[in-house]
């Protein structure tokens, strides 16, 4: 599944939760993906900090093998330090909650080392009480800082996404922490601004920032949708990060999950109907979708 750009395509292991990893990963070469975006949430993903930090040696060299056996390359880490992300979150107002935070994560930074990603995203932050918004990304961009540093020292790039509930779940808000957090990159997920009625066009000048990319469809009022309802220009949007040079990973992400209503879609024939509108665009060609057999009734 060769393409003529220099982006490549991936997929997330959190497509399926209910399948064994080495499945996932199986399933997610056998549909062509050359990369894969791994999951780390907190209590609820296949590989989890909680358990990989008890020791990440053993974790990286079993993953490490995952990976050979199904000949992926890892597209993004995705870091969940707590299922509510006000804990340990990287700009919570308690010291202590932050540095528990950053101690997880660097057990994090050794295990992505170990299996060789080439970046690892992460909420931004939240709101606390009644702060304004410039006082969250503050301490946000702070402890950000401080995970480029030391993410930097390896090659891998510390990206953020910006989404719902989070303290960058406006475009506006996430290029203000880019301006204010030198090597800090954005996974892009226009899902997130275009579920709150966002235009695209308030979204694109973020590409200029984007380390990973992260494509599933959606509308306004519906985070996770269908390709038939979804109204994101992704081919156009593909355009702009060629214009951009941009060379990284274009990853599906359809999740299966009790928020937003994630948990209504076909994952594996959204991922498909994705998967080869990527790939049409890519190569400069319009993409004419399946409709599937009419029946005679």
């Amino acid at each position: 599944m060769s393409t003529k750009s220099t982006i490549r395509l991936g997929c997330a292991d959190f497509t399926w939760p209910l399948l064994p990893h080495c499945d996932v990963l199986s399933l997610i070469r056998l549909l062509g993906f050359q990369g894969v975006d791994l999951g780390m949430f907190f209590e609820r993903s296949h590989l989890r900090p909680e358990i990989v930090q008890e020791d990440t040696s053993y974790w990286a060299g079993l993953v490490r093998e995952r990976l050979d056996q199904a000949q992926l390359e890892v597209a993004d880490l995705y870091f969940g330090p707590s299922m509510d992300l006000a804990i340990r979150g990287a700009n919570n107002p308690d010291l202590d909650e932050v540095e528990a935070g950053h101690e997880m994560f660097l057990t994090v930074l050794d295990f992505a080392r170990k299996i060789q990603a080439p970046g690892i995203t992460m909420n931004s932050g939240m709101d606390y009480g009644d702060e304004s918004r410039g006082q969250s990304l503050s301490r946000s961009a702070t402890e950000l800082a401080r995970r480029v540093d030391a993410a930097g020292q390896y090659g891998i790039e510390i990206r953020v996404e910006g989404s719902v509930g989070s303290n960058t779940e406006s475009p506006e808000s996430l290029g203000e922490l880019m301006v204010s957090t030198p090597g800090l990159r954005v996974t892009l997920d226009y899902s997130h601004f275009v579920y709150q009625g966002r235009q695209e066009s308030e979204v694109d000048y973020l590409i200029e920032y984007t380390g990973h990319f992260q494509c599933r469809g959606a509308a306004p009022g519906v985070m996770q949708a269908r390709y038939e309802t979804n109204t994101i220009d992704f081919p156009r949007i593909i355009q702009q990060l060629q214009k951009s040079e941009y060379a990284g990973y274009f990853s599906l992400e359809y999740v299966w999950v009790d928020v937003w209503g994630c948990n209504q879609t076909e994952n594996t024939m959204e991922t498909i109907q994705f998967r080869d509108l990527a790939i049409a665009a890519l190569e400069g060609r319009d993409y004419i979708p399946f409709v599937g057999p009419k029946y005679d009734m």
